[in-house]
């Protein structure tokens, strides 16, 4: 028999595939299905009936942990973003000292400091500019960089977003976990389809990190 993926001889992409996260949350459904399996279990007797009863209670306090475990994640990203707005807040202050910084950079730093409804994506992308903009600041004032306070605080900033990319990882791992979870049949699934649950999307960078990644930066 055959190997049914054979990378020796393809078919083979070779003008590459561009792939994105879908922004689609899909509702949880059962069928007919499982009503007839838990009417059954109540059929056989008494007991299975409670035994699958008490199944379905494990798994709705299972699916509820769940949610605060991802709302917890999302909550860690949300803090190490807020300490890369001040530690750049710092560091625009700091550049200012020695040049005349462009304002929209303090102006975009206010705007993140005062928060919004911007999602994950958004919020990157806005703090990477205001990042790029403190850097370009640094190569044509190249004497800044001798500054120790400035140049402590551009480490920091490069050592939080490492942070934040590992709390991005931490929360889409537990966002896989609830999209598997929903749709473990039969008690996982029908708890999730009788309380409403849908799968959740998991962070996508935004689309104007994506067009820098493609760019030659050396």
């Amino acid at each position: 028999m055959a190997n049914e993926l054979d990378e020796m001889t393809g078919p083979v992409a070779e003008e590459g595939r561009e792939v994105g996260v879908i922004n689609k949350q899909i509702p949880i459904k059962v069928g007919v299905g499982s009503t007839i399996f838990q009417i059954l279990l109540w059929v056989l007797g008494i007991i299975p009936g409670l035994i699958f009863l008490i199944v379905k209670i494990n798994a709705g306090k299972y699916l509820s942990q769940l949610q605060q475990k991802i709302q917890q994640a999302a909550s860690q990203i949300d803090n190490y973003m807020e300490q890369r707005v001040i530690i750049l807040q710092n560091a625009a202050k700091l550049v200012e000292k020695g040049m005349d910084l462009d304002k929209s950079t303090f102006t975009e730093i206010a705007k993140l400091r005062a928060g919004g409804s911007e999602s994950f994506s958004e919020q990157n992308a806005a703090l990477e500019s205001v990042s790029k903009q403190i850097n370009v600041a640094l190569e044509n004032y190249p004497d800044l960089k001798a500054h120790q306070e400035l140049a402590d605080a551009m480490q920091q900033n490069s050592y939080t977003q490492r942070e934040i990319t590992a709390a991005r990882e931490h929360y889409n791992d537990v966002v896989n976990q609830w999209n598997t979870a929903v749709y473990e049949w039969p008690a996982k699934q029908i708890v999730a389809a009788k309380r409403g649950y849908t799968t959740r999307i998991p962070f996508a960078a935004s689309k104007e990190t994506k067009e820098k990644a493609r760019e030659v930066l050396f």
